[in-house]
């Protein structure tokens, strides 16, 4: 039994670095992206269900009320902090996405994350537990060969 679990560590440490970062990017990603689609109008872009409306965005009619009536964010007007949001959840995970200034990115959207955690919904650190390792993962080992970030550092050593 040690020998086929041995076996099976060997294997698993095989899996590339640039495979686990891209799994990541791209998962991580697609969580707060949809997350930020669901707070605007106008412009809806979703490759994986093949949904593109092309618009100027701008928020739902009801994001501000969400984030008056059950965010309840302190200092920050509802508002301003609507707009933050839906602005931050398509800017960062998109900058994820192509792997372009993803330790930033990430480090953004981990502090979302625990905004999120301490302000607006404390009992689903499951969930956010999960979107922190993720993001902590980039921010730590980078976004992988697959990214512009290594394109850049290529030039830049």
């Amino acid at each position: 039994m040690p020998g086929l679990i041995r076996q099976f560590i060997d294997i698993a440490e095989r899996i590339p670095n640039t495979l686990l970062a891209f799994v990541a990017r791209f998962s991580i990603a697609a969580v707060f992206w949809k997350s930020g689609q669901t707070k605007i109008q106008g412009f809806a872009v979703d490759i994986v269900n093949g949904e593109f409306t092309l618009g100027w965005p701008r928020l739902s009619s009801s994001v501000v009320d969400l984030f008056r009536d059950e965010y309840r964010l302190p200092l920050i007007p509802p508002e301003i902090a609507a707009t933050m949001a839906a602005t931050a959840e398509h800017l960062f995970p998109m900058l994820i996405l192509w792997g372009f200034a993803t330790r930033l990115s990430a480090f953004a959207l981990l502090g979302m994350t625990m905004t999120i955690q301490l302000f607006v919904y404390p009992d689903a650190y499951p969930t956010h537990g999960t979107w922190a390792a993720v993001l902590l993962y980039l921010m730590v080992h980078g976004p992988g060969k697959l990214s512009v970030d290594h394109w850049i550092a290529r030039f830049y050593p």
